[in-house]
């Protein structure tokens, strides 16, 4: 026991804690002075700092983690939300960028339109479809003019390009519109590289024609142009009308078969003009009978 104490009391020798806490304190204001006058302790608390901040990064690596996880979070969903609202002005836009489109070629067609008249010289008015035949095997529209703006039936149809069809019945505020593809409608037109002359006819189908009874022999060649004679008195001469796409010379057969592309839009536009009346040509003249109708029908008499 006496030795424990002892060896205690030799251990605890030394000076007091209130002398270490003035020596310290001193030794820490004489650091401070050093340091601020001299510049001495620089390369010391350059090397500690480099030892230190690993533990700093380290002590303060969980905070970074929560921060950098809610930052995620929040930028993952304003990415998410973000990307919805492009997403629908996106779509506005193309639907507005389709409006635009359409009333832009709308509005070239419609300028089209206006100078035809000027170009062709006959009078038109302007008129809009209104509704389109339901059957698939009628090629037949109604525009917006009728009895009202003085349309009769025979007028001609036509885009800015070419022929489009043929009214064939008026109602007071509407008119009926057979299209040239409508099946066996016919249209008088010649050939314009070399002027052959024969007749077009509808197929059923919006995207054909053909011209029947032409001789294997007949001067005409894929992509001629073919425009209205204008023999009848009905369509003007000089419009165009279809273009040769195909044609098929069978030695077999008396008459190749042609087929013909609509050249104006039968399909496509909304707006349409009607043309005027042509001069009326003068009337056929009535063909007197032959001869032998004549003694036949005297002979009948005769027997009577």
């Amino acid at each position: 026991m006496t030795d424990n104490t002892q060896s205690f009391q030799f251990f605890n020798r030394g000076p007091s804690p209130a002398v270490r806490l003035v020596f310290f304190s001193v030794l820490s204001l004489l650091l401070l002075f050093v340091d601020a006058r001299y510049r001495y302790l620089e390369s010391t608390r350059s090397a500690l700092s480099v030892l230190v901040s690993p533990i700093q990064r380290l002590a303060t690596l969980p905070s970074v983690l929560w921060k950098q996880a809610g930052d995620f979070f929040i930028t993952q969903r304003s990415l998410i939300d973000e990307n919805k609202l492009l997403h629908r002005q996106h779509e506005s836009d193309a639907a507005q960028l389709s409006q635009f489109q359409a009333l832009q070629q709308e509005n070239q067609q419609l300028r089209s339109l206006l100078a035809l008249p000027q170009r062709s010289g006959l009078d038109a008015q302007l008129a809009e479809i209104v509704y389109a035949e339901r059957d698939v095997f009628k090629r037949r529209v109604l525009i917006s003019k009728g009895a009202d703006a003085n349309v009769k039936a025979g007028q001609v149809v036509v885009d800015d390009i070419g022929i489009v069809g043929q009214i064939t019945r008026v109602y007071p505020w509407l008119s009926e519109v057979t299209l040239i593809t409508e099946k066996d409608h016919a249209v008088p037109v010649q050939v314009l590289r070399n002027g052959l002359r024969t007749i077009v006819f509808g197929a059923g189908d919006t995207s054909q024609l053909s011209l029947r009874y032409m001789p294997i022999s007949s001067d005409i060649q894929n992509g001629d142009v073919l425009v209205t004679s204008g023999v009848d008195g009905i369509y003007p001469p000089g419009i165009p009308v279809a273009k040769v796409v195909k044609i098929e010379r069978d030695a077999a057969y008396p008459f190749a078969r042609v087929v013909c592309l609509p050249l104006a839009g039968v399909d496509k536009h909304r707006h349409l003009l009607v043309l005027s009346d042509l001069p009326k040509l003068p009337e056929r003249p009535v063909e007197a009978p032959s001869a032998t109708g004549i003694s036949q029908s005297s002979k009948t008499a005769h027997k009577k």
